[in-house]
Formats: C-alpha cells, sequence, structure tokens
C-alpha cells in the first residue's frame, strides 16, 4: 500500500475475554487469498483469559490494538470505527469468522457500485466446533434478505451484523452507534441507513456466525428480542401496523427458538 493511501477495507473487531476464538477469526481475515488492502482494528475490554498474549504475538503491520475497560460493546466497536481509516468498514465479533474471499467480493462490489453505501450478503450459523448448524434459520434469512424493503426491516432484523459493510464516508454522515443499547445497536444502525437508502445485496456467503451458549445471541435472551422491538418503534416510519407485525416477528422467533432449543438443536 503506497505512502498515504487509504486501505481498501477496515475491519473492526470488539473482543472480550474470547481467546478460545480469536485467533480463528483473525485467520479467517489476514489468510484470505487475493486481498484488498486492509486495516484490522482488535479492541479488547480488557480480558483476562489469555487474549492479551495472542495480541502480543502479532507480527503482521495490518493489525492495531488496544486493551482496556469499556463501557461495553457499542462503545468498543465506536473506539474501533473511529480508528478505521479504509475506505469500506465493517465489525467482526471476536468468535465469528469471514468466508474464503469475501473481502475480495465486498471491495470489488463496492468499486462497481460507486452509489452504493452499504452492503448485506449471506451468512452461514455454525456451532462451537464450526460445523453449519440451524440451516433452515439461514435460508429463512436469506430470502428475506433477497426480497429487502425497508418496510420489511422495520418489522423484522433479518440481516446479520457479520455480512454488513459500509463506506466511512456514510458512518461519519451516520454518526456513532448508540451506546445505551446492549443487543441491538447494529440493528439500530441498520434501521438508520436503510432510512437514508437501500443496501446492495451481494448473494454470496460473506461469513459464519457462531452460535454458542457463551455469546450474547447464542443465549436467546428475550430480552435481546424486547429491545429490538423498542428500536423498531421509536423509528418515524414505524407506523400502527408495522408496530404490530415486529411484535408478531418476535413472538414467533422467540418460540422458534425455544423449539429448537427443546429438540436439541
Amino acid at each position: 500500500m503506497g505512502k498515504g493511501r487509504k486501505p481498501d477495507i477496515s475491519i473492526v473487531i470488539p473482543s472480550f475475554n474470547q481467546a478460545a476464538f480469536l485467533p480463528e477469526t483473525l485467520d479467517s481475515i489476514l489468510s484470505q487469498a487475493d486481498a484488498p488492502t486492509m486495516q484490522v482494528v482488535v479492541v479488547d475490554g480488557g480480558s483476562t483469559d489469555g487474549t492479551l498474549e495472542i495480541l502480543e504475538s502479532l507480527d503482521d503491520p495490518r493489525v492495531e490494538w488496544i486493551s482496556e475497560p469499556d463501557r461495553g460493546q457499542a462503545h468498543a466497536i465506536n473506539k474501533g470505527m473511529a480508528l478505521a481509516g479504509g475506505v469500506v468498514v465493517g465489525w467482526l465479533n471476536s468468535d465469528d469468522t469471514y468466508a474464503p474471499g469475501a473481502l475480495r467480493a465486498v471491495v470489488d462490489a463496492f468499486e462497481e457500485n460507486p452509489g452504493a453505501n452499504w452492503l448485506a450478503g449471506r451468512v452461514t450459523i455454525v456451532d462451537g466446533s464450526g460445523s453449519e448448524t440451524r440451516r433452515a434459520i439461514t435460508r429463512y434469512k436469506d430470502r428475506r434478505l433477497r426480497r429487502y424493503t425497508f418496510r420489511g426491516l422495520l418489522r423484522e432484523n433479518f440481516i446479520s451484523q457479520m455480512g454488513v459493510f459500509w463506506r466511512c464516508s456514510f458512518a461519519r454522515e451516520l454518526g456513532p452507534l448508540d451506546e445505551s443499547l446492549v443487543y441491538t445497536m447494529d440493528y439500530d444502525y441498520w434501521l438508520r441507513m436503510g432510512a437514508r437508502c437501500d443496501p446492495l445485496v451481494l448473494d454470496k456467503v460473506l461469513a459464519r456466525f457462531r452460535w454458542h451458549a457463551g455469546s450474547k445471541s447464542g443465549a436467546v435472551d428475550r430480552s435481546q428480542f424486547d429491545e429490538q422491538y423498542r428500536v423498531a418503534c421509536k423509528h418515524p416510519q414505524a407506523d400502527r401496523a408495522g408496530r404490530l407485525a415486529h411484535r408478531f416477528n418476535v413472538e414467533k422467533i422467540v418460540w422458534s427458538y425455544r423449539l429448537l432449543k427443546l429438540l436439541g438443536r
């Protein structure tokens, strides 16, 4: 990368006590073939599980990191985004991974579509050992994403966070993530972006979401879906019918996950 040139893409990795998964997450980024120029920013919240040793052992000029207490995940991501200097940016949680070729596909898509401000691609679900699971959920989200409308997004969050990227210039217009949110800072961000313009939908698997009991999403805490409902309801374009539809979708998701858990899936 030439002196003074922006990297093609910046990836922010918020992390806290994820030493078991962080090396695989980093490898999924740094080992990509035909990779674009990149900047990787790891924002650790002061882990005590060996994460610091992993970070200190890194010897790659593309990676920078900080380790200090923060005010939660959204705060960590905001700190990382403030350091991001790429043309395009995304964030990847420290237990998830990118699919091979994903970053080149993302950068190429933005270059081929100069009017696109944000992009959403497909995501598969894997378990703690990395084996694909919950394929029915993946198929459902893929179908909803292909038929994207902002009205539909207000009624249900079908966009997987690790498959979303946006231009840094667009992020400056939007401002930071809402740090008052515990679970749905990503959904709130999609709604803020979607209110301005539709995403470029990339029909390609870009990432793998790791579903495990130790993750916030893996715990399937009903409070995350209630928070999601509140985020949708506060949006100016949310009408009564949309709010009712979202509440129905919350119940559908919660009870579907409970059934999957009962069946051991």
